[in-house]
């Protein structure tokens, strides 16, 4: 057996396709009208519902059990490119964690949890380049060793 990939459903595919092709650079490797596959690896579906012969009703939003996860380089300019889509809904603003990476968590036009994270080998790379050791950038990022030495 082989996984292929998450799906989505979604109620207007073609406002689901432009929003991930948007802000997030996907690119439509499969577009069978109401189902559409991305390169990053996922699908949307208009009419769950119909297609699954489950409830309508029963395909819920704002369901919160699950997220699409992406990384960026420049995180700052990522924000920068959100403030020009007012029409995005935060689920929290900007933050930072513990482990240095700043994150934001956004809904898609169908209320589909996205965080986007600043690439932790951005974050790596930035604390070597200020002189810290691998050792030292592993504790901070909390990540092993052999990431951030992959890092340099």
């Amino acid at each position: 057996m082989k996984f292929q990939l998450p799906l989505l459903a979604v109620q207007d595919v073609e406002v689901s396709k432009r929003f991930y092709e948007q802000l997030f650079g996907q690119e439509v490797v499969l577009d069978l009208g109401k189902n559409v596959t991305f390169s990053g690896g996922f699908a949307i579906q208009e009419d769950f519902a119909w297609l699954t012969g489950v409830a309508p009703d029963s395909v819920v939003r704002n369901s919160h059990n699950m997220e699409l996860y992406f990384e960026v380089d420049d995180f700052d300019a990522f924000l920068h490119l959100l403030e020009k889509h007012r029409e995005v809904k935060l689920v929290h603003p900007p933050k930072k964690h513990e482990w240095q990476q700043r994150v934001v968590r956004i809904y898609d036009p169908d209320f589909h949890m996205i965080e986007i994270g600043e690439s932790m080998e951005v974050i790596a790379k930035r604390y070597l380049s200020q002189g810290l050791s691998v050792e030292e950038v592993s504790e901070i990022i909390q990540h092993p060793e052999e990431f951030v030495q992959q890092c340099l």
